[in-house]
């Protein structure tokens, strides 16, 4: 249970304030924790916590057409996590624009909208198609689709192919870039790298690893499209290692953390090693809670070590 009264006193008149704000790209967040690309939605979850607290909310990827998704079944859970196939379901940039443009006025915070596509230009008309909208404050590029003009390989798989990506959506906007890296890559820090080179702001890291299950009732696969993203907890050994490979080149870019994170100790893990801010997936389905929940106990952690600026604390981590 989080500690209400020392948060509490953080905001007394005559004691510090603890300043959770930071900076990515051109964005200024109030605090580095937000939910992970299509794990929460932004009304429906306002029945548990204002999702407005949050340093920003991420959209759901969008296509530039309409998507009806993977047959089901489209989720299994696994030992310390989840398997999920969804197929990047939604209804096309046309009707995510028009939706948000009525709507907008609800958002408080940072939006972001993250963006795939399965060819170099699909990426380029949903950015030229979202660039008369006011309403969003920078892109997460979703880069693990599969790549149909080099065979089907993600785009995140190759290093020229990430650059060529990036590179297409920086000549058509100039509104904040964060690069989705996929953590299925022999060196994550060629991708790296690239991303940064064609223009990236920042680097999320990462999307879920490539997993399959078997039912061994029906003696089929747990999922209907047979293979899906790996999720949860299980992750955060495995994304945690990923960021330090990017730390430990010196690559300098600010880097959003995203793999298995529960609660406030899972976060500080992140911010300690280097990551600028997290994000939260999972856990969002198991408690809807859980993001207010870590902005809290961000806060009253940093008041019990008497650091009250959390750009003191992150990369912290001494080795």
């Amino acid at each position: 249970m989080q500690n209400r009264n020392s948060i509490c006193k953080a905001r007394e008149p005559g004691i510090k304030k603890i300043n959770l704000e930071v900076k990515i790209g051109d964005i200024n967040f109030k605090n580095p924790v937000m939910n992970a690309s299509g794990t929460l939605d932004f009304f429906e979850h306002m029945d548990f916590f204002n999702v407005n607290e949050m340093g920003a909310f991420i959209h759901k990827s969008i296509t530039l057409k309409k998507r009806k998704g993977n047959p089901p079944p489209r989720i299994a859970e696994v030992l310390g996590g989840m398997i999920n196939s969804i197929g990047i379901q939604n209804e096309g940039v046309d009707k995510f624009s028009s939706f948000w443009q009525e709507n907008k006025d609800f958002v408080k915070t940072n939006f972001i909208v993250s963006i795939a596509g399965t060819y170099y230009a699909e990426y380029e008309e949903i950015v030229e198609k979202l660039e008369s909208n006011s309403f969003f404050s920078g892109y997460e590029i979703n880069i693990s689709c599969p790549n149909i003009e080099k065979g089907g390989r993600s785009f995140g798989q190759s290093p020229e192919d990430t650059y060529e990506v990036v590179k297409r959506i920086k000549n058509k906007t100039r509104k904040t870039i964060i690069v989705k890296l996929s953590p299925f890559v022999t060196d994550i820090t060629e991708i790296a790298k690239k991303a940064i080179e064609a223009g990236a702001d920042a680097l999320t890291v990462a999307n879920t690893i490539p997993a399959m299950t078997i039912n061994l009732r029906t003696k089929k696969p747990s999922l209907g499209n047979i293979i899906g993203g790996l999720s949860g907890p299980v992750t955060k050994p495995i994304i945690m290692k990923l960021i330090y490979e990017i730390i430990k080149k010196n690559i300098k870019i600010p880097i959003i953390a995203c793999g298995g994170i529960t609660n406030t100790e899972d976060a500080l893990e992140y911010l300690a090693l280097g990551a600028s801010a997290v994000q939260i997936g999972t856990a969002n389905f198991i408690n809807p809670l859980v993001i207010k929940e870590v902005i809290e106990g961000l806060e009253t952690y940093l008041l019990q070590q008497k650091i009250y600026n959390i750009m003191e604390f992150i990369g912290i981590l001494k080795i």
